[in-house]
């Protein structure tokens, strides 16, 4: 079979690896500062999550240029046009890890992040609201991403000073988060099953919740009732999905399943959070667990990401 060109196929759901490699990084560097822990854990991972991040940020800038039909056809594809805000996600996870180093440069990257996931988050909900080829058969949890994901914004933003800001981007997250959770189990309930390749992303489903409580505890600086009301959602869905890990490790392996990592990371930070303001050691325990499964995933993640693309079985054109 002759060779064929790889960039054109290189998915934008590539960037998920960012998001879930930069939430082990926030998880390490909570644990380390939680339990005065020496090392340089964290700070190993950022130096590869920022390396990885700008490799395919050069290639995806390369697709842009050399093949931006197929860019087009991304951002009109109804499941791939969610996973461009991953870049801007990643952009927030980022400046939450540079910001022990330099905040200078943290807050530079997070006003980038920030505007240019509102700006997805304005182009996205409005293809969603005008364009007729959407089908209920199409949603699925990577939908959270472009409107919900504005709840990753304030996690950082309170600690720059951009209170109202961060209040704004919390509150669209929120007000999305109520509204695509009713359809998407309304499409999971009563409609034909998602795709195996995209059954992923049913972890997803964590990361609201979870990311909430982390960015509501940075604005109110305490865990009051609503607090808890997020943690806890996010450590139910948690639970439920769990219950059913032996539907996802019989899946063949695909990039969709980095869709594990972020909320995995995101549950782990929330519990430990828990814990540290008064919840109490079980929470602790709780976050510790999680993160030594997520370091194991992600481990597990990176090798079969390499093997496969060793492989040739990724950038690929897709089934038909």
């Amino acid at each position: 079979m002759p060779d064929q060109p790889r960039l054109p196929y290189f998915p934008v759901s590539f960037f998920s690896m960012i998001m879930g490699l930069a939430g082990l990084t926030l998880a390490w560097e909570k644990v380390q500062r939680l339990f005065q822990v020496g090392g340089t854990v964290h700070l190993a991972l950022i130096a590869l999550t920022g390396t990885l991040f700008l490799l395919l940020l050069v290639l995806y800038l390369a697709k842009l240029v050399r093949h931006p039909q197929a860019v087009h056809q991304e951002l009109h594809h109804p499941v791939m046009i969610n996973f461009f805000p991953t870049i801007s996600i990643s952009l927030l996870l980022l400046s939450l890890c540079l910001r022990p180093l330099c905040e200078n440069a943290a807050l530079g990257v997070w006003l980038i992040g920030a505007a240019l996931h509102l700006a997805f988050t304005l182009y996205i909900v409005s293809a969603w609201m005008h364009r007729e080829q959407f089908q209920i058969q199409h949603i699925n949890p990577a939908w959270f991403i472009p409107a919900v994901g504005n709840v990753v914004a304030p996690i950082g933003g309170p600690a720059f000073g951009l209170t109202d800001l961060s209040w704004f981007f919390f509150s669209v997250g929120i007000l999305f988060w109520g509204v695509l959770l009713t359809i998407i189990f309304y499409r999971i309930l009563f409609h034909q099953p998602m795709d195996q390749r995209l059954l992923p992303t049913l972890f997803i489903l964590i990361a609201p919740p979870a990311v909430g409580f982390v960015a509501y505890l940075a604005l109110t600086q305490t865990v009051d009732n609503f607090g808890r009301f997020l943690y806890f959602n996010g450590l139910f869905l948690t639970l439920l999905l769990f219950t059913q890990l032996g539907r996802f490790v019989r899946l063949q392996f695909s990039l969709a399943w980095w869709a594990y990592s972020f909320p995995l990371a995101a549950i782990s930070i929330a519990s430990l959070l828990m814990g540290s303001h008064g919840g109490g050691a079980f929470y602790l325990w709780v976050g510790m667990g999680l993160l030594a499964l997520l370091s194991l995933l992600i481990l597990l993640l990176l090798w079969r990401t390499a093997r496969a693309a060793w492989a040739g079985r990724i950038c690929v054109p897709p089934p038909k």
